[in-house]
């Protein structure tokens, strides 16, 4: 008796170790076993009013549920003022890089606190490199630290946190420094610690980076925060056919069939789909000429027969505030 009671203990135990290293992060968190869930995120809140108001059009009409705000750029208010008084899912973007020509911020901290990350103009470095070479880890933490605490005083409580540019992923140091943000305020952050299927795919790793991937998720998980099974972020990389037509309608089209045709790809588990949703107006082509592109997802987010498609396709629509309830209603 006492025999097969052994065994019996040791098949459950047994089955449940695959079953934790079969299941997603999405499962953990409770939706179906095969479930593709999203974050449509929109990136670059608060950069200008043109960001603004296409993220704003898109919670308002379209199908994207989540946002980021740039806390160090001038059209922060405007946006902070948005989430505040709409309750709408907003993290922090936070801000390593001032990439514009013309169109510059500086440091929350200010530069006399964190020189590393400024350059001769006072302002953030325009590219990922130039913050890999003169910052050092310390400056980076006490200016993402800087950024949140400016968030908190105008009274915006971040549902996550994610990074501008990919910046805080650019060294294990700043990674940390980023990962540590979260866990020390109890707050997620935008991280692919599962299986990431889609992610692997775009970027050619190894074996060896997907598993130091997972072993970080695993660290975030255990900290009491959810964790993304996948990210979808090459839809920015979309360049626009040279002879196709930019007038609305062909750039709606144009971007809802690219993304149709990558989520149709993406494996069951909590994927984050990053976006720039920007109602360009005249002025935007001043700060950057990436505004069709950005303009493009907005249309997208829009477009009626999107929202019919991730109907029909069985995806669920998610926020980081939602997965953040669901991971605090579980035990670790």
């Amino acid at each position: 008796m006492f025999r097969y009671l052994l065994l019996t203990i040791c098949s459950l135990l047994f089955c449940r170790w695959i079953y934790a290293q079969d299941s997603t992060y999405a499962m953990r968190l409770g939706f179906p076993d095969s479930a593709r869930v999203l974050i449509l995120h929109m990136d670059d809140a608060g950069m200008s009013f043109d960001s603004d108001s296409g993220i704003i059009r898109v919670f308002e009409q379209g199908v994207a549920l989540s946002t980021s705000v740039m806390m160090p750029c001038p059209w922060v208010p405007h946006m902070v003022r948005y989430i505040v008084e709409h309750h709408v899912d907003a993290g922090l973007h936070l801000t390593l890089t001032s990439e514009w020509k013309d169109y510059r911020w500086g440091p929350v901290a200010g530069a006399a606190a964190v020189p590393g990350l400024t350059d001769s103009t006072g302002n953030l470095w325009p590219d990922v490199a130039d913050v890999v070479r003169h910052a050092s880890a310390e400056e980076v933490s006490r200016e993402i630290e800087a950024q949140l605490q400016k968030a908190e005083r105008m009274g915006f409580h971040p549902t996550h946190l994610d990074s501008h540019m990919g910046t805080l992923f650019a060294t294990p140091a700043f990674l940390q420094a980023y990962i540590h943000l979260g866990i020390r305020h109890h707050i997620p952050v935008m991280f692919p610690g599962g299986h990431d299927s889609y992610l692997r795919q775009q970027m050619h790793f190894s074996d060896a980076q997907l598993q130091q991937l997972q072993a970080m998720g695993r660290q975030l998980w255990q900290a009491g925060l959810p964790v993304l099974d996948d990210l979808h972020n090459t839809s920015y990389d979309w360049q626009i056919p040279p002879d196709m037509p930019r007038d609305d309608d062909h750039l709606r089209q144009w971007r809802v069939a690219l993304y149709e045709k990558t989520l149709r790809e993406l494996k069951p588990g909590l994927t984050m789909v990053i976006m720039h949703c920007t109602s360009t107006s005249c002025n935007f082509s001043h700060i950057s000429d990436s505004g069709d592109i950005r303009r493009a997802d907005m249309l997208a987010m829009l477009d009626p027969g999107f929202r019919l498609f991730l109907q029909q396709h069985g995806f669920i629509i998610t926020t980081w505030r939602e997965v953040m309830q669901r991971r605090q209603a579980i035990a670790h």
